[in-house]
């Protein structure tokens, strides 16, 4: 409940990598890539003699609720929807519920918001369930970021809400508008903590004063031109890559190669970078303790099988200097104090005033972009790929083979087809991963007979040789599933 108490707003991401939207006919929500709009954007509502629960308005001042209308006829899972407060208003409460660095939001029925996957229509939807098998779990985990919101923008996203959800006079309306009135007990109820230190207050001659409106909006600003950086800590040492290729720490000589980094942009994320190491090794959030017992997550380099989200930072402003922000929300830090502590890199939430400074970063530019035509045979921007392998170092494995499948319909007819790639030749680990493509909770993966059509489930191993296969999905439920 912390982050909720100090936020005046957030925005929820789903293990997707998509964010929590309302949807312009201000009744359905969904999940959407573009986090950038004011739709991805809910304000925090604390519960008056419920200290655990919160509520989310959405920017058209309506609620998400939890309802118990059958997202599908036949299967598990309920609506989430936008509305206004009524005699129900239990529907709109949800308890945040902390599993390691993410959040579950937990319903009035015991049941948890759920970010759907597979194919349509479940793919992008958002339900309310409870995720009985190992492919689902991580449907109802959701990242939480923080949001600044002006002022006068809070004060009018409340008139809105206030005019969207009640008979409010219009004279009442303009009062407030004016700042007749203060914040009600219906605005938004917390307030964003301020990070500030005198040694970044200073503003150079000539240059206009930062507001604190834009102060986030331009960190990408000080990587867009740079080829390679140098990034230097509070304690006026430099972020370096151990020569082990595993391990990074703090060190004052800023001219060695050790110290530079190769920024690699993200293309799909225009607010994302990578780093990489003099090893071509990425810096990595792991998910592993520093130490056992304290807070504090290791930063390694790492080159994982495929480059997900552990690998990805995002950088904000903070005056004339850069946080770098991990998929967990929390921040690359420069540590100080005693061994083991001194000269350490990790990433954390600084909860104490005494480390605030300590996750930020002074930004040197070593080498830029070459933007000339001849510039053409610089390596290309990795993809960002969905992934949850935050420790893997191994090397790149191929690719394997294709999987081609349909999901057959009640009438264990095949309909549209889809297909991804698959290591392995195990019949199980298949089935596993098809079921987390469909969003299926149980199924039977079936070949078709070429003499007579008919399908018969898949048994022992896959094909040798990585080849492409065809499958059928029939889920366990089905009347298809009943004729095999």
């Amino acid at each position: 409940m912390e982050i909720f108490t100090k936020a005046k707003a957030v925005k929820l991401r789903s293990h997707l990598e998509k964010y929590l939207v309302a949807d312009d006919n201000q009744e359905t929500v969904r999940q959407s890539q573009n986090s950038s709009g004011k739709r991805a954007r809910w304000f925090v509502e604390l519960v008056l003699d419920k200290p655990n629960v919160i509520r989310l308005r959405s920017c058209h001042g309506k609620y998400l609720a939890a309802t118990d209308i059958a997202f599908l006829l036949g299967m598990t899972g309920n609506k989430v929807l936008q509305t206004v407060p009524d005699k129900m208003d239990w529907k709109l409460q949800w308890e945040p519920v902390r599993d390691g660095f993410q959040i579950k939001f937990k319903t009035w029925c015991g049941k948890f918001l759920r970010a759907n996957g597979g194919m349509p229509p479940w793919r992008n939807s958002i339900t309310h369930d409870e995720p009985h098998s190992g492919a689902t779990q991580k449907w109802v985990l959701w990242d939480v970021e923080v949001v600044q919101v002006p002022e006068s923008e809070s004060v009018m996203e409340y008139i809105s809400s206030v005019s969207s959800c009640s008979s409010v006079s219009d004279e009442v309306l303009e009062a407030l508008s004016d700042g007749v009135f203060g914040s009600g007990p219906q605005s938004p109820i917390s307030v964003m903590p301020s990070f500030k230190s005198p040694r970044f207050s200073m503003v150079s001659a000539g240059s206009p004063k930062q507001t604190n409106s834009n102060k986030y909006r331009t960190a990408m600003d000080l990587f867009l031109n740079a080829k390679a950086v140098r990034l230097r800590g509070n304690h006026d040492k430099y972020l370096v890559a151990e020569e082990d290729e595993e391990s990074v720490s703090q060190d004052r000589n800023g001219s060695s190669k050790n110290a530079r980094w190769t920024v690699e942009f993200v293309p799909e994320l225009e607010n994302i970078i990578r780093l990489k190491s003099l090893y071509n090794k990425y810096l990595t959030a792991s998910n592993q303790p520093f130490l056992l017992g304290m807070t504090g997550r290791k930063v390694s380099q790492s080159l994982p099988s495929r480059l997900d989200s552990s690998v990805e930072w995002e950088p904000i402003r903070e005056g004339n200097q850069v946080k770098l922000k991990t998929r967990y929300g929390n921040f690359l830090r420069a540590n100080g104090g005693l061994p083991p502590w001194r000269n350490s890199v990790t990433h954390d939430i600084p909860n104490r005033s005494a480390t605030q400074d300590w996750v930020l970063w002074d930004v040197d530019i070593v080498e830029i972009q070459d933007k000339s035509p001849s510039s053409e045979q610089q390596p290309s921007a990795v993809p960002h790929v969905d992934s949850l392998n935050f420790e893997s170092t191994s090397p790149r494995k191929p690719e394997g083979r294709t999987i081609y499948y349909h999901v057959a319909d009640d009438n264990a007819e095949a309909v549209e087809e889809y297909c991804f790639s698959f290591q392995g030749n195990n019949v199980a680990e298949l089935t596993q991963k098809l079921m987390e493509e469909t969003g299926l909770e149980d199924a039977v993966v079936c070949t078709r007979s070429p003499l007579n059509g008919k399908l018969y489930p898949l048994r022992l191993q896959l094909p040798p040789n990585n080849a492409d296969v065809h499958v059928v999905v029939v889920p366990l439920a089905s009347k298809g599933e009943a004729s095999l």
